[in-house]
């Protein structure tokens, strides 16, 4: 059988995996976005629990993502929590670091000059310097997603849901009928969902990118509101 027929064969499996693992992916960025962004606002005027929660996170990025996920079985079983859990953490990384690069880079006079004309910490902080590190942050999500399908798919070692489940049936039965079409299709699979979703990241930027349409739009109304 061609890999062709295999995934006729199995189309509708197929899709359904592909879903699994895009809605996976992009509600585990979506958290970590969130949390990177959070701890990133939180601690980047402050040099050492910035170097503090890079340092954390880094130290997390270093594991093994096999041995992270055998690591979580006692404590979250398997299946989605703990693929959940594990591509959240590994996520974590680039944003926190960049939030913090975004932010810590971001001229200070434009700042002063903010504050200089009656904007407090917080408006100065959500109207001037978020958005100009956000072409930063948004890198940081970017190479996030990336790591995060890529994890994603290793999650089938504790049954986690996506297309690791077509690479790790494969290579369970290598040497089998279809074992080298199910590792395919699941690789094939993973690596075309993650060129959409990073083309979806380049179109984002430029919508949002300080002189961008959606850019524009947001602040027009933020300022009128």
């Amino acid at each position: 059988m061609t890999l062709w027929e295999y995934v006729e064969d199995r189309w509708d499996l197929i899709l359904f995996e592909t879903a699994q693992h895009a809605s996976m992916v992009a509600q585990c960025v979506l958290v970590a976005a969130l949390l990177g962004v959070l701890i990133g606002v939180a601690t980047y005027r402050r040099p050492r629990l910035a170097s503090l929660a890079t340092a954390s996170s880094g130290v997390l990025f270093t594991v093994p993502s096999l041995a992270m996920l055998g690591l979580l079985i006692p404590a979250l079983g398997l299946g989605v929590a703990p693929s959940v859990t594990a591509i959240v953490l590994y996520a974590l990384l680039p944003i926190i670091r960049n939030t913090v690069v975004g932010l810590q880079g971001v001229d200070q006079l434009v700042v002063d000059a903010a504050r200089g004309i009656g904007m407090s910490r917080q408006r100065s902080l959500t109207r001037i310097e978020l958005p100009l590190a956000w072409p930063v942050i948004l890198t940081g999500i970017r190479v996030s997603t990336q790591l995060a399908m890529g994890i994603g798919a290793v999650a089938a070692y504790v049954s986690g849901p996506g297309l690791g489940e077509q690479i790790f049936s494969g290579l369970a039965r290598l040497g089998g009928a279809n074992a080298v079409n199910s590792t395919l299709t699941g690789t094939i699979g993973v690596a075309v969902l993650a060129l959409l979703f990073d083309g979806c990241f380049v179109l984002l930027g430029k919508l949002t990118r300080p002189e961008g349409p959606l850019s524009r739009r947001l602040t027009t109304g933020g300022v009128r509101g």
